[in-house]
């Protein structure tokens, strides 16, 4: 028997090794496939290699999907897919009561228990709060695959497979599209791509033949605009992002980075596109890194530097130097826990003051910031514009929980974005002045090696107009406004900000940033059943903000902003407008639910 369901939140969970983060992708792949409306958030152990059977080595991956819109990962699962003991008890908390949880008993038993501190079996209390399934997936596995000339330890790496075909068959999914995925994967590895696919059926056949469920359930797919979609991560999108703007540009595009958890992957995405003329550098440290950027920058490319909070640190004086020359450039920050190395794989938005004031000297840079993962493109797209038009760089603020999260995307087309136009002088001139400004204070592209353009460049303060190296206080105060005013200038040139829900009939204004986005939307429909919706804001250029914010935020009795930080975005609308507005801060690690920002809403307006 089916039964219909308009969403529903899954959470597979195991250990590092155990290949959750491949079946919530694989899941998520096909779920996206089917149609429906979805939200991810993989969640990795903080650990390189964290002892096996504990709770720091669990790896997890959340999927929430439906028949209707989806903004967030949802804040606790309907079904718990636990591969050991440690997994269960790190993440019961998020299991809805009586949700499903799905255990394999193999990996309760004494060692596991040992390995998780447990004195008894968690699973005999479980069954009084859940729905509890076992199911022994390691003696699946031996036994489908006792022909298979495996050895016992790369059997034993199929078990994932049997789980995902386990839940295929309870959501109703089909198995053709991870059939061909481990056909590419495995190609050239025979035995282990027939081991992979007869455990995904046997997954699947297994609910078919054993009485475990009673009924099964369907999520039809989702009423979405119409066009061609795919699904993305946030660190993808940025990518492909970063490369349409180059061409919309008609520049190349050159990447100058140091790989480092969760920037990485942009890394990695990027060096893909080479039939694009991308050209990527991953140099020895992060300072070498921003250096060949801005040598690119300087040549006449668009140089994009990318990392997380810790190497942004190390690239600051560099960046004071790409101020100084005044020359498009892209710094993608990834931001996680900190400080120092802090937390490598969870998520944070503690990087925000340091972007905006994290250097020394006057030396502003514009700051933007993505809402989801599909928005990375965009916004990726928007910092390469700014950079490009107004001759500066660029910071662009994303964190672990969007780069590394996905949902669907619909494609744009090249007419759908705007040209990028560069101020490029084409030709030798007469008397060339490389920092006369227009009426915006931006100053030409001059690219080396063209006859009648040379010109100096540097680190030491410029004179107004030739660049030459000045140490004259007044011409030092004035190009320390000009630089500002340059800066705030771009506000004239970005969209004013708009309600993404509600209005000024509301009491109530809520104003976000970065991954916080999701779960404020989620929230609104939540709150609204509780007779008390609000307004919601999210800002996406941070520096300089839209023109219109103030006119925007006046008039509203509470104005409440929700940061994973100590509430960074909070002193500077207190600063600049003159509001009494309250902090939603969280510093765990993980993202907002809708739940915190429920809670935190009733607990300010109620004092």
């Amino acid at each position: 028997m089916n039964k219909e369901l308009k969403q529903v939140v899954i959470l597979f969970a195991g250990d590092s090794g155990d290949g959750m983060q491949l079946t919530g992708s694989e899941f998520t792949n096909t779920t996206a496939h089917y149609g429906n409306d979805l939200s991810t958030f993989p969640d990795f152990p903080a650990e390189i290699r964290a002892p096996g059977g504990t709770e720091a080595g669990v790896s997890g991956f959340q999927v929430h999907f439906g028949s209707v819109e989806v903004t967030s990962p949802g804040d606790q699962c309907d079904v718990l897919v636990a591969m050991n003991a440690a997994a269960f008890m790190k993440n019961k908390a998020k299991l809805k009561p009586h949700g499903i949880l799905i255990a394999n008993t193999a990996g309760f038993d004494a060692r596991n228990l040992r390995l998780a501190k447990l004195d008894t079996n968690p699973l005999i209390d479980a069954k009084a709060h859940y729905e509890v399934h076992e199911v022994d997936i390691q003696q699946q596995v031996s036994e489908a695959l006792k022909e298979s000339p495996l050895s016992v330890k790369d059997k034993d790496k199929t078990k994932n497979m049997f789980a995902l075909g386990f839940v295929y068959w309870l959501f109703n999914r089909p198995l053709d599209y991870t059939l061909e995925f481990l056909q590419k994967k495995f190609a050239k590895q025979p035995e282990i791509l027939a081991a992979n696919q007869t455990m995904l059926r046997t997954g699947y056949n297994y609910g078919e033949v054993t009485d475990t469920f009673t009924e099964r359930y369907v999520v039809a797919p989702a009423a979405m605009p119409k066009g061609k979609y795919r699904n993305i991560t946030g660190n993808h999108a940025l990518a492909i992002g970063l490369v349409t703007a180059a061409h919309k540009a008609g520049v190349e595009l050159f990447y100058g980075g140091y790989p480092i958890t969760p920037a990485s992957d942009i890394l990695h995405f990027l060096s893909r596109y080479k039939n694009f003329g991308v050209k990527t550098f991953q140099a020895e440290d992060e300072i070498a890194a921003i250096g060949s950027a801005i040598g690119a920058s300087y040549a006449g490319a668009l140089g994009v530097t990318t990392s997380s909070g810790p190497g942004i640190s190390l690239k600051i004086e560099a960046m004071g130097l790409a101020v100084m020359l005044e020359i498009p450039l892209v710094i993608v920050n990834v931001q996680r826990g900190g400080p120092s190395t802090g937390l490598p794989t969870k998520t944070e938005q503690a990087d925000l003051l340091q972007a905006i004031y994290g250097r020394n000297g006057e030396a502003p840079i514009p700051v933007l910031a993505a809402k989801s993962p599909q928005d990375c493109f965009y916004m990726a797209f928007e910092a390469a514009r700014i950079a490009v038009e107004h001759m500066t760089p660029v910071i662009l603020l994303s964190d672990g929980y969007i780069a590394n999260g996905s949902e669907p995307w619909r494609f744009p087309t090249l007419d759908d974005l705007p040209q990028i136009q560069r101020n490029l002088v084409p030709e030798a001139v007469e008397d060339f002045e490389p920092y006369r400004r227009d009426a915006r204070f931006v100053r030409n592209w001059a690219v080396p090696g063209t006859p009648g353009l040379e010109h100096r460049v540097g680190g030491l303060e410029k004179k107004d107009i030739t660049g030459d190296v000045s140490y004259e206080p007044l011409n030092h105060e004035l190009m320390v406004k000009q630089r500002q005013a340059k800066v705030d200038t771009i506000a004239q040139h970005i969209p004013h900000c708009s309600f993404e829900c509600g209005g000024k009939e509301d009491d109530v204004l809520v104003i976000g940033w970065g991954g916080s986005y999701g779960a404020i939307q989620a929230a609104s429909r939540q709150y609204a059943d509780e007779c008390k919706s609000f307004a919601h804001i999210q800002l996406q250029y941070l520096y300089p903000l839209p023109e219109n914010l103030e006119e925007m935020i006046r008039g509203f009795t509470h104005v409440i902003v929700p940061e994973v930080n100590q509430g960074q975005l909070v002193k500077i609308l207190r600063e600049k407008f003159l509001i009494d507005a309250k902090s939603i801060c969280k510093t765990q690690g993980v993202p907002f639910t809708s739940k915190d920002i429920c809670e935190g809403i009733k607990k300010i307006t109620q004092n």
